[in-house]
């Protein structure tokens, strides 16, 4: 058996950082499913409600589907799925792109927004009730920090910041 050099081998983590690690880890297996869980009473899931916002944030409430699933973190064959159960709710239409037919524009109803605007304030209580409470300002401020830095080193051409829905505005 040979032995590896320390400097080759694997870079375990220390005390500090697995029990970081396990932090986040914790907080991404469990936030989703908290809020989806307040969304439950209006019929949504926590990526119904991200798409729903980021249409009512948008000019027009319209977007290409291709940039929606962008702004909504999803990959377009579930956007499409999520948009079709939409459609049929009434809270979302979709038809052609008529400056460019190759695309397809999802456009929120009336219905939507009304939907958007009653599920709103309970969901952005959650957010605050399971995110912000719990931190002090200066938390927050690392926390965006340390998200930002994280989202930069996975996706470096992630624009960071505002670059779409976030959920709960």
């Amino acid at each position: 058996m040979t032995k590896i050099p320390a400097e080759e081998g694997p870079r375990w983590l220390d005390e500090q950082e697995r029990r970081a690690w396990l932090s986040l880890v914790g907080i991404m297996l469990r936030l989703e499913s908290a809020l989806d869980a307040q969304l439950r009473s209006a019929g949504l899931n926590y990526f119904d409600y991200g798409v729903l916002a980021a249409l009512s944030e948008s000019p027009e409430r319209t977007l290409r589907m291709s940039v929606l699933a962008s702004y909504a973190e999803g990959s377009l064959s579930r956007l499409s799925q999520v948009v079709a159960r939409l459609e049929r709710k009434g809270y979302v239409h979709r038809s052609p792109d008529p400056t460019d037919g190759r695309y397809t524009l999802a456009a929120l109803t009336e219905e939507g927004y009304e939907t958007v605007l009653a599920v709103a304030p309970g969901h952005v209580q959650e957010v605050r009730r399971l995110v912000f409470d719990p931190l002090t300002k200066a938390q927050v401020r690392h926390l965006t920090d340390i998200g930002q830095r994280i989202l930069h080193v996975i996706d470096p051409d992630h624009p960071g910041g505002d670059h779409g829905f976030i959920p709960g505005r």
